[in-house]
């Protein structure tokens, strides 16, 4: 054979935190890696949620556990990573997915809304992935997934999302940043950023014919995006097929951030 070498995807024996991991995309990240062969730790602020998908999870091959954390308190981050190394071992793989959104022009955005939305955004990917790295640098060996946004690149006339947007492009140059000082232990930082789906945040303002008409507008595949759509590539991400990327956003949004 002339290549010894080829990527290989399997997650097999790979333990993996999800945070949100009790429903919306965070419950399909856990179904998807699930069946790469993944080990789960799934959290969230109702522990309930993360134990129904974990019952939904064919279990013959891996092993999934359930944690309450609030990814706004440092706290509850360092309790989640204290039980994951507990019980695992180690961790390889941390996806900061928990996220959340109030659709809001500008001129309606209290101080609350700012604090609600930057600390889960934000603040608590920040945190967690800190506190996840300085346990897989003793490893020299992980990879960290944030789940950042194509409203964190571009705006859309009509769309006023100014809150989310700068807490999104706040994820994708933590991205950036974190990438260049955790290279030095082998520890990879890419993220995935969603277009708009029909199941996620944006349900609300695709429940008018005249919205859906506008992004489709600027979706150069001409549909909306689907779950499904961003498991593949969280998975890419997670896995040795990556090793050699570091510090970039995959954006899935059927092309719409490149208009």
């Amino acid at each position: 054979m002339e290549y010894e070498y080829f990527p290989n995807f399997d997650l097999t024996g790979r333990v993996a935190i999800i945070t949100g991991g009790g429903r919306g995309l965070g419950k399909w990240i856990a179904f998807g890696m699930a069946k790469a062969g993944a080990n789960l730790v799934l959290a969230g602020r109702k522990i309930e949620d993360c134990e129904q998908v974990i019952k939904q999870i064919n279990k013959k091959k891996i092993e999934a556990i359930a944690v309450r954390a609030d990814v706004t308190r440092v706290s509850d981050l360092s309790d989640l990573v204290e039980k994951t190394i507990k019980h695992f071992k180690r961790i390889d793989i941390l996806v900061n997915n928990a996220g959340v959104n109030r659709n809001l022009g500008f001129q309606k955005v209290t101080e609350d809304d700012y604090d609600y939305i930057m600390d889960t955004n934000l603040k608590g990917a920040y945190f967690c992935a800190k506190l996840v790295a300085e346990a897989m640098i003793p490893r020299k060996k992980g990879k960290i997934i944030n789940i950042a946004s194509s409203a964190g690149e571009l705006v859309r006339p009509g769309l006023p999302n100014s809150l989310y947007s700068i807490s999104k492009a706040g994820v994708i140059m933590f991205t950036k940043a974190l990438a260049e000082e955790v290279a030095k232990f082998n520890i990879t930082v890419n993220a995935v950023a969603p277009g708009y789906t029909i199941e996620g945040m944006a349900k609300p303002m695709i429940a008018h014919p005249e919205v859906v008409e506008e992004i489709l507008k600027w979706t150069p595949l001409g549909r909306m995006g689907e779950y499904r759509d961003l498991i593949g590539p969280v998975l890419f991400l997670a896995s040795e097929a990556s090793n050699y990327i570091t510090g970039q956003t995959i954006f899935v949004d059927g092309g719409r951030t490149v208009l």
